[in-house]
């Protein structure tokens, strides 16, 4: 608290003087030889201008962020960064963000002499974000771990308050972040070290970014069977890469890590995921100013985060050391696949916290029907179900942080392991699915100017639809759930009910709670019966339950984390009304679906049908 107060008092909170009255003059007809003023003539347009919402510290805005660190990180160094920066935010970077909006990548293949190129042209503001990631520590708070357990709680709350006003920036330190994750796992060493050491600096001179080139034309997610991409071994020990990467995001990284396959001395590879090794490459030019070893084919047109080039590249002898054990490539991606889903998730929470924040400001100033939007009750009710969605996404999302920082201080327990594993799929796509939802309905309370490209406003919708889609779509990361139950032999289960159970345990001191923890109670017993039977069926039956699974494991432990937070010494009426309103809802949808036969053997065949349905011909 002595942190917060210090940084209200250094005047980080933003106050919008009052604006004057307009007065319209007009002249009486009954007034002979008086000049009339017509409010619509010419250049009159009118009195009234609407106000537009103003973005204020989204720390200081942020009671739950706060309330959180104050519950298990209440070090003053920690507070007064984060209130630091959320100003600068506001009163600096957002403006950036939007400058990256307006002025996207674009691709130069050509000098004026017909020579190669293939310059990608990125905004002077682009550059500065990552100027600012460096000095502010964006990666390197994660590394440095001056907080212990508690570091990747700092990190991604930092990225937090970044995020939405980051022009998509994140997006790169994400891949940086899972490429020194990577690195830091396989031991830090030749030829690697100084890529190491650039990931994870403060020095902006220094600092690089990192891509990640996995995607082929027939791969996605897949990329056992659509890798195509060949690694040839060179006398040095090094190799030459050739193939088409078809999604490389952040193409103007300085590094990347990829996956090929090595070649033998016939110019065989081995198919599956038993001949993919994971590869390090710099991106760099030759003394003619060609990229080595890179064609940028083109930059990709997308729906949103058009702030960040995207683009097709060749690959036609690409230098690159293995780094991997050879045919260990997609076990060796696992650590930076965890990074990147949770920066994934943080981005959708974020997404979330900021177009409610914009809204609420915004239901202070709009007047509709006689009163503002904040006196509306049914306005306000659609804004705080919305405030629901980013309090149980936020927790969730700040729990896997939690566990990741754990882990990486070496303070895991084995539940914490299993819970780590389980939970970063869900969470990933859970929220990814919610972002959507809430900035659309957040877009939907500013009205036709919520729709309006220069408000900046249709920018967070198409930015957050990635959010399913990057990383792993749903259904893709609803399987790997079911792939970490059955490699742990269902132990990631046990390690969820124990702790699920857990959370609830202090809610008897509250007794308004009860309704909430007999919801939570009841589905986690639900969840339990329903695996049990589950675990008796076919494969097919629990694939068929996947999506809904994942859901209600995410909805449970929502319901918990929200219940358990409501109960510490320090919260207030609003986190226990959040808690009783998140349970009011089905918890646990797979036991609802399971007892209306959606997953019978029965309903493959006719969603198919109904999916292809078309009109017999007499």
């Amino acid at each position: 608290m002595i942190a917060l107060n210090r940084c209200v008092a250094g005047g980080c909170c933003r106050v919008r003087a009052a604006r004057p009255l307009v007065h319209i003059r007009s002249a009486s007809a009954g007034m002979p030889g008086a000049k009339s003023y017509l409010p619509f003539s010419r250049t009159r347009i009118g009195s009234f201008f609407q106000e537009s919402p103003t973005l204020k510290n989204p720390f200081l805005e942020d009671a739950l962020l706060r309330a959180y660190l104050r519950r298990h990180l209440p070090e003053e160094a920690v507070l007064e960064d984060l209130c630091r920066f959320g100003e600068r935010v506001a009163k600096e970077v957002d403006s950036w963000g939007r400058d990256c909006e307006l002025n996207p990548p674009r691709l130069v293949n050509f000098d004026p002499w017909g020579r190669r190129v293939d310059h990608i042209v990125t905004s002077p503001a682009w550059k500065r974000m990552k100027t600012l990631s460096a000095e502010e520590g964006m990666v390197a708070i994660g590394y440095e771990r001056s907080f212990g357990e508690w570091s990747r709680v700092y990190q991604m709350s930092k990225l937090y308050i970044f995020s939405p006003s980051a022009g998509l920036y994140t997006c790169p330190l994400a891949m940086t972040d899972g490429a020194a994750k990577v690195i830091q796992s396989m031991g830090v060493s030749l030829p690697v070290d100084e890529a190491y050491s650039r990931l994870t600096t403060r020095q902006p001179e220094r600092f690089w970014t990192s891509g990640q080139w996995m995607t082929e034309r027939q791969g996605g997610s897949d990329v056992a069977t659509g890798t195509e991409t060949v690694a040839v071994p060179q006398t040095d020990g090094s190799y030459r890469l050739h193939g088409f990467k078809w999604f490389t995001s952040a193409t103007d990284a300085d590094m990347t890590l990829t996956l090929a396959r090595v070649q033998d001395q016939t110019g065989a590879t081995t198919p599956g995921s038993r001949g993919l090794s994971l590869f390090y490459a710099e991106v760099s030019r030759d003394e003619d100013g060609r990229l080595r070893g890179i064609e940028v084919q083109r930059l990709k047109d997308k729906l949103g985060t058009r702030q960040m080039p995207t683009a097709e590249l060749l690959l036609d002898g690409l230098p690159a050391h293995r780094l991997s054990e050879e045919g260990r490539g997609v076990a060796s991606i696992a650590n930076m696949l965890t990074i990147t889903r949770i920066h994934n998730s943080v981005a959708a929470i974020a997404a979330m916290r900021r177009v409610v924040q914009l809204a609420r400001d915004y239901a202070t100033r709009r007047t509709v029907f006689g009163k503002v939007l904040k006196d509306h009750p049914l306005h306000m009710q659609t804004l705080a179900r919305m405030e629901v969605e980013t309090r149980g996404a936020f927790l969730l999302v700040m729990d896997v942080c939690r566990l990741l920082g754990r882990e990486e201080s070496g303070l895991a327990t084995q539940r914490d392991t299993h819970l780590l594993r389980l939970l970063t799929p869900v969470v990933k796509l859970y929220t990814g699915k919610q972002a959507v939802a809430v900035v659309s309905e957040g877009l939907e309370s500013f009205g036709g100017q919520g729709y309006i490209e220069d408000t900046g406003l249709p920018a967070l919708l198409r930015d957050a639809q990635v959010l399913s889609i990057w990383e792993g779509t749903t259904n893709v990361l609803s399987l790997d759930v079911l792939r970490c139950v059955a490699r742990s032999s269902g132990m990631v289960l046990h390690a969820y009910f124990a702790h699920a159970k857990s959370l609830l345990s202090g809610a008897s001191t509250v007794p308004s709670l009860a309704p909430a923890v007999k919801a939570v109670d009841g589905a986690l017993s639900e969840l339990q019966e329903f695996v049990q039977v589950a675990a008796t069926r076919a494969p097919s039956y629990l694939e068929l339950a996947a999506r809904d699974l994942a859901y209600s494991l995410a909805r449970i432990y929502a319901g918990a984390l929200l219940i358990d937070h409501a109960c510490w010494k320090g919260a207030s009426q609003s986190d226990i009304y959040a808690a009783l309103r998140w349970c009011e809802q089905d918890l646990c949808p797979v036991v609802t679906k399971q007892a209306k036969g959606c997953y019978d053997s029965s309903t493959p065949p006719l969603d198919t049908a109904l999916v292809y349905d078309h009109p017999t011909h007499p």
